[in-house]
């Protein structure tokens, strides 16, 4: 049967005993488009349990119940912090940390302030969900807590702190601008590149140079056509189609990335 037909109680049954994650987040998905008080309740039930797997099932679906209306919203985020705050289970954080990050608008101070006084867990997970918490938030504080997590020694947090801070906000300053320059020279290849671009957007002219020696290193990553766009620097062309000349004669070359390098030379072109 398919579990479009399932009634709601089916569904927490087969959640709350589930044999793959395949299998767990198709039923999460059928339950968030459900918004009904039954299915509200009963997360509300199952996160206030002493268990933590039946703790994160509720908030899984809570995370993005309804989809866009969200009609039990300012209900949501609330038992979301009730978890940041009572921080049991790091498993729980972590599901509580990203519940939050789907819908992170018009957060108040001291919610933002729970939400950073995560920075410095110990568990990678947690500062990973951290980060997605914080995304696209044009607020001080979180702002200073992704610049702070651009220097995590895990490459993935580095990695979505700097895009958060160079590519999710428009805010421009001293502090961002020097956190993404301590980037640009960052040994895992997508931190750095995410630094390249949001000094582009920023109209840094100093990173042309960084942008010409990813070049001539000749292996890099989609990210860097959104620099070179960003820069709108003519001057990248001759070496872009000796690229593309290049590439069209070597095997296995990933077609997303050509079709990036062809578009990012008819931008130039026609700018």
């Amino acid at each position: 049967m398919n579990r479009k037909a399932w009634t709601d109680e089916k569904l927490f049954f087969r959640l709350l005993n589930n044999k793959s994650e395949k299998t767990y987040w198709d039923n999460v998905h059928e339950l968030r488009l459900r918004p009904n008080e039954n299915v509200f309740n009963s997360c509300i039930k199952l996160i206030r349990s002493s268990k933590s797997n039946e703790c994160i099932v509720g908030i899984d679906i809570l995370a993005q119940l309804g989809s866009t209306s969200r009609p039990f919203l300012k209900e949501s985020k609330k038992a979301f912090f009730g978890v940041l705050n009572r921080a049991r289970n790091r498993n729980e954080l972590i599901s509580a940390l990203h519940a939050v990050g789907h819908d992170n608008y018009k957060l108040k101070s001291d919610e933002i302030a729970v939400l950073v006084s995560f920075k410095d867990n110990a568990n990678e997970g947690v500062r990973r969900a951290l980060v997605s918490a914080l995304l696209s938030m044009d607020n001080k504080l979180a702002i200073e807590t992704l610049v702070y997590l651009s220097n995590d020694k895990s490459a993935h947090i580095r990695d979505w702190a700097t895009f958060g801070i160079g590519s999710q906000i428009d805010r421009d300053n001293k502090l961002i601008r020097e956190a993404l320059w301590r980037r640009v020279n960052d040994q895992d290849q997508n931190t750095r590149l995410e630094a390249i671009v949001g000094l582009a957007k920023r109209k840094d002219k100093r990173i042309k140079k960084v942008i010409e020696n990813e070049l001539a290193r000749g292996e890099y990553g989609t990210l860097l056509f959104e620099a070179i766009e960003e820069l709108n620097e003519k001057d990248f062309l001759p070496i872009l189609r000796r690229h593309l000349r290049e590439a069209k004669r070597e095997e296995g070359v990933d077609l997303s990335w050509l079709n990036g390098l062809k578009d990012c030379i008819k931008i130039l072109e026609s700018s």
